[in-house]
């Protein structure tokens, strides 16, 4: 991604908010249990988490992968699957309204994505022998992959809005990551497309080398058809305060795709917003700070303004994820927050982590929506599958 600031331009080293799962690693991951105690960490049992998910400790949520904490990526199994006209699509699959095969495959099971069935927000697709395999073939939705992805900050001190933003992949018009297996029980997954067109040739350059962003999504590392893996960035977070690593991958508005460093995918549009758990609801919701805490050392950093200052990651909140809660959802309602005057005034202002505690700040007056204006879903959906919790 590249960042724009006055006088300044970032290289993607600096890019704040696609890439930094590294630096927020050591911002979010918990302390280790034997500080302040009289033993060494070797004299800790396993945690609570590997007798029991639900319980206490970190745990691999989508265990289709490998996760890298010292590089803040996950290798996934990368999918070859073509469209009706023939190019390559080559995907990763993350969730699927299927129980079974979410079990079976090591992936995260969303129930709320049965109901993402609604105008082009679900492509179709079927199973088909090509050579002795079984691969994908889409019916339509296609991604372009060599616009440059640019964010330009706003003004300081509060950079948000930025004054330009480019995703640096956009889907056409019927293009969404989720498709409908149409001979395969209907059950709806979520593939995100991370390249398009390219032959298995062209993308083995990219096996060890650095990825060529104009030909694959912004957030792959490396992508290698010969072992059938993809290595991609992850995002820090929390959700019910427990911190948290999630893949973002695309997104419903040029403006959340490119600040997300994510495919812009028209598709997902067609998705209601606004019911976050009602009947026929498929998404959650995701609670973005926009004028949270900033300064790069400061335990409370957070938000979009500490983001587009090239601080690291927004540290967004999500809601329910799996084994945390029961309605967990790949698509996120983006919900905006602000800090009002009053509550920065009287130092209130700090980094929020769990759902309940933003919406009795809102409820107190000390959040709104943006501009001052009411808070709740502003329309935009993004697809972050869950991938890994600390605690």
């Amino acid at each position: 991604m590249r960042i724009l600031r006055p006088a300044v331009i970032a290289t993607a080293a600096m890019a704040a908010f696609a890439h930094q799962a590294l630096a927020d690693d050591g911002d979010i991951a918990p302390a280790p249990p034997s500080i302040g105690a009289a033993v060494p960490l070797t004299y800790f049992g396993p945690a609570p988490s590997q007798v029991m998910p639900e319980l206490i400790g970190p745990l691999q949520l989508l265990r289709a992968g490998e996760i890298d904490h010292n590089t803040g990526t996950v290798t996934l199994p990368l999918y070859e699957g073509f469209m009706e006209s023939g190019e390559s699509v080559w995907y990763i699959v993350t969730d699927t309204s299927d129980a079974d095969n979410a079990a079976a495959l090591g992936l995260n099971h969303s129930a709320k994505l049965t109901y993402a069935n609604v105008g082009r927000a679900v492509r179709q697709a079927r199973i088909e022998n090509r050579d002795q395999r079984a691969v994908l073939v889409f019916e339509s939705g296609t991604v372009d992959f060599s616009p440059e992805h640019k964010v330009v900050p706003g003004d300081a001190p509060a950079y948000f809005p930025p004054k330009d933003v480019q995703p640096g992949s956009v889907g056409d018009d019927n293009y969404s990551p989720l498709a409908v297996v149409e001979n395969a029980g209907n059950a709806i997954y979520n593939a995100p497309m991370v390249a398009f067109g390219a032959t298995a040739d062209q993308l083995e350059a990219y096996c060890e080398g650095e990825a060529d962003h104009s030909v694959v999504h912004d957030k792959v590392v490396h992508i290698c058809p010969s072992e059938g893996t993809v290595t991609i960035a992850l995002t820090a977070g929390f959700s019910f305060a427990k911190p948290v690593l999630y893949l973002s991958t695309d997104a419903s508005d040029p403006l959340p795709a490119a600040l997300e460093g994510a495919t812009f995918a028209p598709g997902l549009a067609d998705i209601p917003v606004g019911g976050d758990d009602s009947l026929f609801s498929s998404v959650e919701r995701i609670f973005v700070s926009v004028n949270g805490p900033t300064g790069m050392d400061n335990p409370h950093r957070q938000g979009l303004t500490s983001a587009l200052a090239g601080e690291g990651s927004p540290l967004n909140t999500l809601g329910g994820i799996p084994t945390v809660a029961t309605d967990y959802s790949p698509l996120w309602d983006l919900n905006p927050y602000v800090w009002t005057d009053a509550a920065i005034e009287a130092g209130y202002r700090s980094r929020l982590t769990e759902e309940f505690d933003i919406l009795g700040k809102v409820e107190q007056g000390f959040l709104t929506g943006l501009g001052g204006g009411a808070f709740g879903s502003i329309g935009f959906v993004v697809n972050c599958p869950i991938v890994f919790r600390f605690l």
